[in-house]
C-alpha cells in the first residue's frame, strides 16, 4: 500500500504542479503554429513526431518546458510536436552499482576499509527527471556518506557480527532520502571489511590464546574425569583378587597384540602373596 501510495502521488510532488495554470496565451499561440506547421508538412513530418519508448522505459514530455499531463507516457508510440515538445526517457530496471572503499573510523576508534553494493530503481519518472539533476550519481554520493554517516555509529564487534542489521539501517536511510527523486533502494548489502594487518595478527593471536586455554580446560577435565574413573576400578579390584589375575592377563595379552617379539615371563602373583604373608 505505501508503494502504490508513492506512485500515485509521485507527480504531485514534483515542482512543475503549476503546470496546471496553463500554457498561456503566447504558449497556445505556438502550439498552434507548431501544430499547422506539422500538417503542412505531413506525411514528412510524422517521422518527427512519432517516438517509441520500450516495456522498461517510460518518457517525460516537456511542452514549452512544462511537463504534459504531469505523467510519464510509454510503454510504446506517442507524439510530440516538433518545435514545441522535448521529451527525455527514463530506465525503470534496477541499476547496481558498488560504493567504492571507505576508510571510516567506527565508535570504538578503529579505522577499517569498507565497501558494499545498492541496488536501486526509478519509482517515478517525473520526480526523478524534475526534482534532481542527475539521480543516478546523486544516488551513489549519497550511498557513500550513509555507509560513513551509519558505520560510524557502530563499533567493529557489531560491524563485523552484524552486516545484515546495518545493511537493513543503510537501506531505510537511502529509502527515505532519494523518496523525493522519485528512487526506491531495493537493497543494499556489505561485501567487505578490511581491517588493518596489526589489528588481524592481534585479533588472531588473541583467538589462538583463547583456542588453546579451552583446550587445557578440557584436557583437565578429561584428567579428572580419568582419575575418578581409576579410583572406583581400584577399589572394585581390591575387593576380588580374581579381578586382579583377570586385569594382569589382559595387560599381557594386550601386549603380546601390540608387541609380538617381546618376551614376557608371567609370575604368579599367589607367590608374591605368600612371601607378601610372611614378612
Amino acid at each position: 500500500m505505501v508503494n502504490r501510495a508513492k506512485i500515485q502521488d509521485c507527480a504531485t510532488e514534483s515542482p512543475e504542479d503549476d503546470s496546471s495554470a496553463g500554457l498561456g496565451c503566447c504558449g497556445w499561440l505556438l502550439v498552434l503554429f507548431s501544430l499547422l506547421i506539422t500538417l503542412l508538412t505531413f506525411p514528412v513530418s510524422i517521422f518527427m513526431c512519432i517516438k517509441i519508448v520500450q516495456e522498461y522505459e517510460r518518457a517525460v514530455i516537456f511542452r514549452l518546458g512544462r511537463i504534459i499531463d504531469k505523467k510519464a507516457k510509454g510503454p510504446g508510440i506517442f507524439f510530440v510536436l516538433p518545435c514545441t515538445d522535448s521529451f527525455v526517457k527514463v530506465d525503470l530496471r534496477t541499476v547496481s552499482f558498488n560504493i567504492p572503499p571507505q576508510e571510516i573510523l567506527t565508535k570504538d576508534s578503529v579505522t577499517v576499509s569498507v565497501d558494499g553494493v545498492v541496488y536501486f530503481r526509478v519509482e517515478c519518472p517525473v520526480s526523478s527527471v524534475a526534482n534532481v539533476s542527475n539521480a543516478d550519481s546523486s544516488t551513489r554520493l549519497l550511498a557513500q556518506t550513509t555507509l560513513r554517516n551509519v558505520l560510524g555509529t557502530k563499533n567493529l564487534a557489531e560491524l563485523l557480527s552484524d552486516r545484515e542489521g546495518i545493511s537493513h539501517s543503510m537501506q531505510a536511510t537511502l529509502d527515505d532520502a532519494t523518496n523525493h527523486w522519485g528512487i526506491k533502494v531495493e537493497r543494499v548489502e556489505i561485501k567487505d571489511v578490511k581491517l588493518p594487518q596489526q589489528l588481524q595478527r592481534a585479533m588472531a593471536a588473541e583467538a589462538e590464546a583463547s583456542r588453546e586455554a579451552r583446550a587445557k580446560v578440557i584436557a583437565a577435565e578429561g584428567e579428572m574425569n580419568a582419575s575418578r574413573a581409576l579410583k572406583e576400578a581400584s577399589l572394585i579390584i581390591s575387593e576380588s583378587p580374581a579381578a586382579l589375575q583377570l586385569r594382569y592377563l589382559q595387560t599381557l595379552s594386550h601386549i603380546a597384540a601390540e608387541n609380538n617379539s617381546t618376551v614376557i615371563f608371567p609370575l604368579p602373583i599367589e607367590l608374591l602373596q605368600q612371601f607378601l604373608q610372611r614378612k
